[in-house]
């Protein structure tokens, strides 16, 4: 069985790292990993968010229309009642309540 290497960087590397890449030293962090000899996929990302400036890092903007936000509010309420309904309709069948027969208590 082959074993696997669990590499360990101090905090000094990781800091040298990251101020060489937003220095501009590397153009892109697969530069940088090259060079140092980094072997992780996210290991770099993973120091930028820790210990950087968070500007390299990759970031989702979402634009919405202030009608896409009511939208989606209707939406989510009309999940909610959806789902209560459905409650509501599941509880009436195990209890055995029929909408469609009256019902009668038998003491």
């Amino acid at each position: 069985m082959r074993q696997r290497t669990v590499m360990r960087y101090s905090i000094g590397f990781k800091q040298q790292v990251i101020d060489q890449l937003e220095s501009g030293r590397f153009s892109s962090i697969d530069e940088a990993k090259e060079h140092f000899g980094i072997l992780g996929d996210y290991t770099v990302q993973r120091w930028l968010q820790k210990y950087g400036r968070n500007h390299l890092c990759a970031k989702v903007v979402r634009v919405e229309k202030p009608d896409e936000k009511n939208r989606i509010r209707e939406l989510k309420k009309q999940v909610r009642q959806l789902k209560e309904a459905l409650g509501q309709t599941q509880a009436e069948k195990i209890i055995g309540i029929d909408r469609q027969r009256p019902f009668f208590w038998f003491a």
